[in-house]
């Protein structure tokens, strides 16, 4: 059977040559495409020697009908309202949509939520296998543990992301909730300034830091009188984002229309 052909989005921005490098060093899958906004710089060009290496014979395109079609899976960590775009298409072309794309609206999940009707989605604040574990034993905790015991999510990024708090922060955050028998909008406490007062029992917090390079830190910090536990994933190259992306792209070439995510992915 022919290697499953990949598409990459945002080809030129340090995600997506990451993705780029990571299928193209793969034995299991074939890079097919590359796509950037209208206007970019890179598009026309080899994606290689935009690369800083050889050619590669993949031209770097605004036009993602062409490119989409060729593909039986699209990685998409861009921004929400390109990968919503992304997404009809993708559908159309029946093709597995694995997106890393953070800071969804409501409005634009309900449009993902349709386009999973036709194609498998498979969606994550977090590709890594790492995080994902420290998802699965936030939930565990969450339930052991009662609602004396106070939940903050810390997270920091590096200086140019632009959402926060981050995905993988919500992921967790969520996770917690669960365990708790309840929905995150029923527990999250908004960022907090000034005089707020006491925290409200049960309450699950956010704290984002930004700054530097920083790949991706979080910590879930469960705090009762005397006492703390705190679990704790620290990312140090962003590689193991792309690993997981294209694991995910892989996994979903068997797989009927719908939305999965990560855990789906691992089987946790």
């Amino acid at each position: 059977m022919e290697k499953p052909g990949i598409v990459i989005t945002g080809a030129s921005g340090r995600m997506g040559q990451m993705l780029a490098r990571t299928v193209l060093g793969s034995d299991q899958a074939r890079l097919v495409g590359a796509i950037e906004r209208e206007g970019n710089p890179w598009v026309g060009r080899d994606l290689g020697e935009a690369m800083g290496g050889p050619a590669l014979g993949i031209t770097v395109t605004d036009d993602p009908v062409e490119a989409i079609a060729k593909a039986q899976a699209v990685i998409d960590f861009t921004a929400p309202a390109a990968t919503v775009a992304f997404a009809e298409l993708t559908a159309q072309a029946r093709a597995v949509h694995v997106i890393g794309t953070t800071g969804f609206e409501p409005a634009d999940l309900d449009k993902l939520k349709a386009a999973a009707r036709h194609a498998p989605i498979i969606r994550a604040g977090n590709m890594s296998l790492g995080v994902n574990l420290l998802v699965g034993l936030t939930r565990k905790v969450a339930a052991a543990l009662g609602e004396d015991w106070d939940i903050e999510v810390v997270e920091a990024h590096h200086s140019r992301k632009v959402d926060a708090p981050s995905g993988t922060a919500l992921m967790l955050g969520e996770a917690a909730a669960e365990g708790r028998g309840h929905g995150l909008d029923d527990l999250r406490t908004p960022a907090r300034e000034g005089i707020t007062g006491a925290r409200a029992t049960g309450s699950i917090g956010f704290s984002a830091i930004r700054g530097g390079d920083i790949v991706g830190e979080h910590d879930v910090i469960f705090a009762t009188a005397g006492e703390r536990v705190i679990l704790r994933h620290v990312a140090t190259d962003r590689a193991i984002f792309a690993r997981g992306a294209l694991r995910a792209a892989l996994w979903g070439q068997d797989k009927g229309p719908g939305e999965y995510d990560m855990a789906d992915v691992l089987g946790l």
